[in-house]
């Protein structure tokens, strides 16, 4: 399996403007641009981008974990923060929500921390990943 993304980037990197097309077409000439990626501007950024692909990611790997194991989420609501400086990405913080029936905690904060490792996005970003786990049920 293959997918891709386009970016698109004119003029210089503070008056310039890019947009951004995902193969699925989900993202169709989304704007970004130094206002959207550092201050506040209506469009996307790199940073945000990676954010969703790592909460999207850590939330289908723990899914996966669960129904090996024999347990199917109500609800798994993941966010990912990443943290920017100094021209790095130096972290990405994944703070989940989950409702999900007859798991123990301890159970469940152990198929959270596997996920946190093993999904496919952790293993690419070359940073620090925590998670913050909080179990609903």
């Amino acid at each position: 399996m293959k997918r891709h993304a386009t970016a698109v980037w004119n003029g210089s990197i503070k008056e310039g403007k890019g947009k951004i097309s995902t193969q699925s077409g989900v993202l169709d000439q989304t704007q970004y641009s130094f206002k959207t990626r550092f201050e506040d501007g209506n469009g996307t950024n790199p940073e945000e981008l990676i954010g969703a692909a790592h909460s999207g990611c850590f939330a289908m790997q723990l899914s996966a974990f669960l129904g090996e194991e024999g347990f199917t989420a109500d609800t798994l609501s993941a966010k990912s923060e990443i943290t920017f400086e100094d021209g790095t990405i130096k972290k990405s913080h994944i703070t989940l929500h989950a409702n999900i029936p007859d798991i123990e905690k301890d159970k469940f904060e152990e198929l959270a921390n596997k996920a946190k490792d093993n999904c496919p996005i952790s293993k690419l970003l070359d940073t620090e990943i925590s998670l913050t786990a909080k179990l609903e049920n």
